[in-house]
């Protein structure tokens, strides 16, 4: 069974920078697609960033591109989301997500991942 957590969220400033964290464990994680995703109040979730599992190919939504970096180190099994020039409404909880086996890599749809985080809460205030 994967598991995944993510963590480094917190309350920032707008125009500050902030990495996000996702830990994998389980199952064959190295191997997948992994993506971030997130939901702010009232709105439904949505995707962000998405990468290979080699981390070669990675796509991101218009709306965090040019700010927002993802990234992965297979040796930890971990994933990265660092994003720059944070804005009001980049407040959200972001998600981390493990893809089902064989897809990828460009996924950007709930329904493409197997494996969710509880979430970790970004806030962003003007």
């Amino acid at each position: 069974q994967v598991q995944v957590v993510e963590s480094g969220g917190g309350l920032v400033q707008a125009g500050d920078s902030l990495r996000l964290s996702c830990a994998a464990s389980g199952g064959t994680v190295s191997s997948s697609v992994m993506g971030w995703f997130r939901q702010a109040p009232g709105k439904e979730r949505e995707f962000v960033a998405s990468i290979s599992w080699s981390g070669i190919r990675t796509y991101y939504a218009d709306s965090v591109k040019g700010r927002g970096t993802i990234s992965r180190d297979n040796a930890k099994n971990t994933v990265y989301l660092q994003m720059n020039s944070l804005k009001p409404e980049d407040t959200a909880v972001y998600y981390c997500a493990a893809a089902r086996a064989g897809l990828g890599p460009r996924l950007t749809t709930l329904d493409d991942y197997a494996y969710w985080g509880q979430g970790t809460q970004v806030t962003v205030s003007s």
